[in-house]
């Protein structure tokens, strides 16, 4: 899961509502790389959370910045 690898890691996560959409945006501090994802405000602030961070994750990944914990 995101929260495991990235475990000890700075993140910076921001929140910002426009209408019924939330904008979350998610920051390594390390490697200085940004992800943002929107969805509705029904969907809650947790779950928007945890896919910010996957993607953040995934991101990392993808760059090599991180490895896949297995």
């Amino acid at each position: 899961m995101s929260e495991d690898i990235l475990r000890g890691r700075e993140i910076i996560i921001e929140y910002f509502t426009v209408g019924q959409f939330v904008k979350v945006s998610a920051m390594d501090t390390k490697t200085l790389t940004e992800v943002t994802i929107s969805g509705p405000v029904s969907a809650g602030e947790e779950m928007l959370r945890r896919n910010a961070l996957k993607r953040l994750e995934y991101v990392l990944k993808k760059k090599g910045l991180i490895s896949t914990g297995a």
